[in-house]
């Protein structure tokens, strides 16, 4: 049989000739997968398809339903090992709306060793999506439809959706260009439109970007500049990072502020585990920051105050409205480029860090602040 990568580029290829006609002419199971790839909920059940399609094509005798090779039968394989090996490059270079990371890592499918008929119940949400994948698995099981074609028309789905992704964020842009250079919001109207993107569902990234916004922007009269940004999803004890925000001088690698970003309460928890990082520090630094965008509990506050005499390190909790308000105050020129600046983090974010309602939910609400200027 032909290569994984092969198998895939050929299914690219079939689903791009006409990409508004379905491959399948089972009305059912074309309604499944376009179920499956759309649900934003949770976008692990497409990559899972593809992982287990792929396998069935790349290896017929295989059964589509044994993605485990701890069940041991000799039918049996790896679907993480198609999904990691072959699928995340595929989805990463089509730009494919599929989860960033494996889907057998998710809680429902990692530790399995299970044959996943449709009466299985993956503890998944929701419910109804996990259901509907192992539905079409078992439909390729009975052959009632073929692995190729199944594989073909997912990839097909993927391909409308990203593209009609695309479509609205073109518009978007398109909408805000016809402003640029003739609307300049107050610094209140940006603290404004910036509260209501942070109030949005699934934000917790946004905060990071808020500041780091800040210091983009005034690199030049700062003096300092901002470190790349970690993964949203990696910890500071794997990247080794002081906080989710690290500060160096412009013309120097040694961070002399962190900042570690919170959508909770600060609590004394998290003085005392900053400190643990301060103490393990390569290098001393100046100020170790908490932005929250909950409400700030004076005794935390103290609490943190406390151990500038024993560090020589000020540690502080700010608000994040409350410093966006002064910076783009103190920096008043600045507010359009800075608006500029968060635009353009937040579209560069991964998927897994800014969802791509997210970042259509910021150029609408830019477009919606500009026309009412």
């Amino acid at each position: 049989m032909p290569h994984p990568q092969k198998i895939l580029q050929t299914a690219l290829r079939r689903a791009s000739r006409n990409v508004a006609r379905p491959v399948l002419k089972n009305a059912e199971i074309v309604s499944g997968v376009d179920f499956v790839c759309r649900n934003l909920q949770n976008r692990a059940g497409a990559r899972l398809l593809l992982a287990c399609l792929l396998a069935k094509v790349h290896k017929p005798d295989l059964d589509i339903r044994k993605p485990y090779t701890e069940i041991g039968d000799p039918d049996c394989y790896s679907g993480r090992t198609y999904d990691e090996s072959y699928i995340g490059d595929f989805i990463n270079q089509n730009e494919l709306p599929c989860n960033p990371t494996t889907a057998f890592l998710t809680p429902a499918l990692r530790n399995r060793n299970i044959v996943l008929t449709p009466d299985v119940d993956l503890v998944g949400r929701p419910p109804r999506l996990y259901r509907t994948v192992l539905e079409l698995l078992d439909e390729v099981h009975n052959k009632t439809v073929s692995a190729n074609d199944l594989l073909a028309e997912t990839v097909r789905c993927l391909l409308i959706i990203r593209d009609e992704r695309r479509q609205r964020m073109n518009s978007l842009l398109a909408g805000l260009a016809t402003s640029d250079g003739t609307v300049t919001l107050s610094a209140e109207q940006t603290v404004s439109l910036i509260e209501q993107h942070l109030a949005c569902r699934k934000a917790s990234r946004l905060p990071v970007l808020v500041v780091a916004a800040a210091y983009k922007v005034a690199a030049d009269h700062l003096r300092e500049r901002v470190l790349p940004l970690s993964a949203h999803t990696s910890a500071d004890e794997q990247t080794g990072a002081l906080g989710d925000l690290q500060i160096t001088l412009i013309d120097d690698d040694n961070v002399v502020t962190a900042y570690e970003m919170k959508t909770r309460r600060v609590i004394l928890q998290d003085i005392e585990r900053a400190i643990q990082k301060i103490a393990h520090a390569a290098g001393k630094i100046d100020n170790y920051i908490f932005v929250t965008t909950d409400r700030i509990d004076q005794d935390v506050q103290d609490y943190a105050r406390s151990f500038y005499e024993q560090t020589g390190v000020e540690l502080v909790i700010l608000d994040c409205l409350s410093f966006l308000r002064h910076f783009l105050h103190l920096f008043h020129r600045l507010r359009t480029g800075y608006l500029n600046a968060y635009q353009e983090l937040v579209l560069a974010e991964s998927e897994s860090s800014v969802s791509q309602p997210l970042k259509e939910a910021f150029l609408a609400l830019r477009q919606a602040a500009n026309s009412h200027e």
